[in-house]
């Protein structure tokens, strides 16, 4: 990421507020507000059971325009039925009473704990205060509303690009229950570009496709997954290649934040970047790609240093791409531990051991069947991880 402060996005008041939802009494709402409106596109979670804002959101995005975004952490309000349903609303409608706009222009997300209904009345309680403390779209702003959306998280993630004319800006959460497609995750990318919805939708769907669904953690899809798009139009119209620029901007921010994500595993102590090259085709480098970084015996072998290639050996050979195991090749960053499916001995293993200590390792895998070739990105597997996750909801 870029060293300099997040450019001001025009256009645009964030802000955070608490509600009670965590335990912590830390804020757990976020609020961003465009009052001209903004064009809008979203990518939303597959899995068939979707919390009732993702519903919500989705309908609402079709008219490709929205005024706000509600969103809280602590609580996913997901198989509720239509309590949950009618409590979404309920605190969507208080949030466009405060600010003063229709309620189908306010597009909502949640996250936190599944199966418990939206405490609305509690949310409604919080949303005055939380509009009058709006403030810019600045880092300090949107700082706060990564923070507030926070549930396991270690850090607040945020992400930026500058343009010509133009700057682009995003925040997420997610840290566990991450697979495709998407990762379990919210996030929210505002930009001042002039750009329509439906390039809008276009671009993010592009953009998520080799970021956010490159990233895996424990291999469970989320039930609340929300990637939203927000366009004021307060920037410099895009003329012959800036388009293309900006669509590089939108990678750049989605790339940083789905890497953040990765990083920040729960109990994660180790970034993996796995690497698949040499596969017959593009669908079995993505599924070679996964299998490795799935697979709790590669992802602990690697929290305990140990260049354990075979467990690699048999995550793609089991992962449905074609291979022939006399032609893989296997690295733990510069150390190459295996060369035409047989190990280069004792010697190889304890440099790449030593690579291992890195925070950030990239596992380099060729298959040799052909010329295609994926990233996916996840996470060392910690008793910190059994640790949160058995205790998440005590």
């Amino acid at each position: 990421m870029e060293s300099k402060p997040a450019p001001l996005v025009a256009g645009f008041s964030v802000g955070a507020a608490s509600c009670g939802l965590k335990k912590t009494g830390k804020p757990d709402l976020g609020l961003i507000f465009c009052p001209e409106g903004a064009a809008c596109a979203g990518v939303f979670t597959r899995n068939r059971v979707k919390a009732a804002p993702v519903v919500i959101s989705r309908r609402r995005i079709k008219a490709g325009r929205c005024l706000a975004v509600l969103a809280n952490a602590g609580n996913a309000n997901a198989c509720t039925g239509p309590e949950g349903m009618a409590a979404a609303l309920e605190a969507g409608r208080a949030a466009a009473k405060a600010l003063g706009i229709p309620e189908v222009q306010v597009l909502l997300a949640s996250t936190g704990v599944i199966g418990k209904v939206l405490p609305a009345q509690q949310v409604a309680r919080a949303v005055p205060g939380l509009v009058r403390g709006l403030s810019r779209a600045d880092q300090a702003g949107l700082t706060a509303v990564a923070s507030a959306i926070m549930t396991t998280d270690t850090f607040p993630k945020l992400a930026w690009r500058s343009g010509e004319g133009y700057s682009v800006a995003g925040v997420a959460k997610g840290a566990g229950m991450i697979a495709p497609d998407m990762a379990t995750m919210l996030a929210f990318v505002l930009t001042d570009a002039p750009i329509d919805a439906m390039t809008l939708q276009g671009l993010l769907t592009q953009a998520a496709e080799t970021t956010f669904n490159r990233v895996t953690v424990d291999g469970d899809s989320s039930t609340n997954d929300t990637l939203l798009i927000l366009a004021s139009g307060k920037g410099k119209a895009l003329k012959g290649r800036a388009l293309t620029g900006f669509a590089e901007a939108l990678f750049g921010v989605c790339y940083d934040l789905a890497r953040m994500i990765a990083r920040d595993g729960e109990g994660a102590t180790r970034l993996v970047e796995v690497k698949l090259s040499g596969a017959k085709t593009q669908k079995e480098a993505l599924a070679a790609a996964r299998c490795v970084a799935n697979s709790p015996l590669v992802k602990t072998a690697i929290y305990g240093r140990d260049a354990n290639w075979g467990r690699i050996m048999a995550a793609v050979g089991r992962s449905g791409a074609r291979l022939n195991p006399a032609k893989v090749s296997i690295s733990f960053g510069k150390a190459q531990v295996v060369r035409g499916g047989l190990t280069l001995g004792p010697r190889a293993e304890a440099a790449a051991a030593r690579e291992m200590e890195a925070e950030e390792i990239v596992l380099s895998i060729d298959l040799g069947a052909g010329e295609a070739e994926e990233v996916v990105w996840t996470c060392d597997l910690t008793p910190e991880y059994i640790k949160i996750n058995a205790d998440y909801r005590t």
